[in-house]
């Protein structure tokens, strides 16, 4: 047992610390094995964080720390708001939250409040993904596609096939573009399950393309996590990506997963979720993920032609049972297929109909979603049953009605405070917050502000029991390391790719359910060993980031348990090793 006094409290806990005594004899492969053998252990037993409440000015009435919180220290309610609603702290952040925690608070809660840096405005490369039509993207890439198999003496996929598959035609402009040099091209690119957008070895037309619009956002979304000082916005998108996931790996998303989440998720993130769900139900990613462009009514002409012709329910399924309701919402089958014939015709904009690519709208307007068609002559005209309700043909409108009956059922509001508790409180979180939650989202018309305000001031946020209980997924971990050594990587393909190597690459789950947030996804030896392998490669400044063991130790306060701290030290004549270790304590791996 070790038991460590850390002011102002004190933690007991079972861990292995055989080998600590003797600071000087610790070798750097005894020191690595230990730290493995540390994490491992006090992570699978899931030791207590800490969080206090600063003794403080009046709380503003928007939000108030609830008593539960009374006698603990500002540094300990600074490092738990910055691991829950960021992605942990940089140097000097426990002291700047831990002065006023509520002021840091409520800005989170209004991001628009706080400024990007110019620094990092500066890095982000976003019109590469942003200001060209998404669908000028895809028919650029599916040119490129056709010429590279051609010269390859691949067999080519006729127009009927391609349009089977993507709803879209390639225009013999397009196929212009590939220029000269065509014969000299590589095989095909493949279909990777787990897309590498940074991949070099790709040196194919098709491969350079994707990478030239798939950097620039996966860089985007990584900069804005580790350098934004809007923390919390940057988490809610981590979050309703998942809940509103699509492959980046599938077709021509590859070029187009940027795009989705620039308009369809950053936008309304913090925002009302009838609008994000109106906004993913239009966009083109979504659309063509979820093969509702393949969906037609029975009999009808137009739209995606071949074996699939007809009705296809895979997008109603998913809107209902991990968008919305939830499995156990209450539908049926029978409602899936309506929902489904209420959808058809929700599809994506043929390229031949668009005025050259207009530079497309700007993101938040929901009106104007850039390359959704309601395609009316493959919509189902019929009268539907759906949910109890008698749901007359109406066109588009009929989606528009179903989207807003799902926006305000309850069991979708149950369904969304169970996943924000889970995310934020517990793995398996109380039914009375749930119900909390719910409640509230169903009072404000489905804001997420103030369900999000309702968390945070909720005694179960702040409750000892779930204090660094939650195992941080890759990617959280990763972003937590490279946060913590205040590191502006010049070269985030190492970041992602350590996303990647621990079995998280960005945008690459292939199914709709998305990265899961919980222990039993992500705690395993196998994930253990490849953190600290991340740890190791982080402190060796072979990525340009480089601090010192004590500063590291000092930012990170009580994200560093006493054993780790004890072990760091033992290896101060290894300075890389040490910060490496104090980055793979088990302390490190929860939030």
């Amino acid at each position: 047992m070790l038991k460590a006094s850390i002011a102002p409290f004190t933690i007991t806990s079972a861990s292995a610390t055989q080998g600590y005594d003797s600071p000087t004899s610790v070798s750097r492969r005894q020191a690595l094995k230990s730290a493995g053998r540390l994490s491992f252990n006090c992570v699978a037993l899931g030791l207590p964080a800490f969080i206090t409440n600063p003794a403080s000015s009046a709380a503003p009435e928007v939000l108030r720390l609830p008593s539960i919180t009374r006698g603990l220290s500002a540094e300990q309610i600074a490092a738990h708001l910055l691991n829950r609603l960021g992605f942990g702290p940089r140097p000097n952040d426990l002291a700047m939250v831990g002065a006023d925690p509520l002021r840091w608070i409520h800005g989170q809660l209004a991001p628009g409040s706080l400024a990007i840096p110019d620094t990092l405005s500066a890095r982000l490369d976003e019109a590469s993904f942003l200001k060209r039509h998404p669908l000028q993207l895809v028919q650029e890439f599916r040119a490129l596609q056709r010429a590279q198999a051609e010269a390859a003496g691949n067999a080519l996929p006729t127009g009927a096939q391609i349009e089977a598959q993507t709803g879209l035609q390639v225009s013999a402009q397009m196929q212009a573009m590939v220029g000269a040099g065509v014969a000299n091209q590589a095989a095909p690119l493949s279909q990777n399950p787990n897309p590498n957008p940074n991949a070099q070895a790709n040196a194919s037309p098709v491969g350079r393309f994707v990478t030239s619009i798939a950097r620039p956002a996966m860089e985007s979304r990584l900069l804005r996590a580790l350098e934004s000082p809007r923390q919390l916005e940057e988490v809610m998108v981590d979050f309703w990506f998942n809940h509103f996931n699509v492959f980046q790996g599938k077709n021509i998303l590859r070029v187009m997963t940027g795009h989705y989440e620039h308009y369809a998720i950053r936008p309304f993130a913090m925002g009302r979720f009838r609008d994000l769900l109106g906004a993913t139900a239009r966009h083109p990613a979504m659309l063509f993920y979820l093969d509702n462009t393949l969906s037609v009514a029975p009999g009808t002409r137009g739209g995606a032609v071949g074996a699939n012709r007809g009705l296809n329910e895979n997008y109603a399924r998913e809107l209902m049972e991990l968008h919305t309701l939830g499995v156990d919402g209450g539908f049926r089958q029978r409602d899936v297929t309506e929902l489904a014939r209420i959808l058809t015709g929700w599809s994506i904009q043929p390229p031949n109909r668009l005025a050259n690519f207009d530079p497309p709208s700007a993101p938040g307007n929901l009106e104007h979603m850039p390359g959704f068609w309601f395609n009316e002559r493959v919509h189902d005209q019929g009268d539907k049953e759906w949910l109890g309700h008698r749901v007359q043909a109406q066109g588009q409108k009929e989606g528009e009605f179903a989207l807003d009956v799902l926006a305000k059922h309850p069991s979708t509001a149950k369904h969304i405070a169970f996943k924000l508790a889970q995310y934020f409180v517990n793995d398996q979180p109380s039914p009375t917050l749930v119900a909390k939650l719910a409640q509230v989202f169903l009072e404000h018309d489905g804001a997420i502000v103030p369900v999000l305000a309702s968390l945070i001031g909720h005694e179960a946020f702040w409750a000892k029991e779930n204090m660094g209980v939650k195992f941080k997924t890759p990617y959280q971990y990763v972003l937590s390391t490279v946060r913590a050594l205040g590191g502006n990587p010049a070269n985030l393909a190492v970041v992602s790719g350590a996303m990647a190597a621990q079995g998280m690459p960005l945008y690459g789950c292939p199914t709709p359910d998305g990265y899961r947030n919980t222990e039993e996804a992500w705690l395993n030896p196998d994930g253990m060993n490849k953190r600290i392998n991340f740890a190791s490669t982080l402190t060796s400044g072979r990525i340009g980031t480089n601090v010192s063991t004590e500063s590291l130790i000092r930012d990170l306060g009580p994200l560093v348990s006493e054993s780790t701290k004890i072990l760091a030290r033992a290896t101060a004549n290894d300075p890389a090793l040490a910060s490496a270790l104090v980055l793979a304590g088990p302390a490190m791996m929860r939030r």
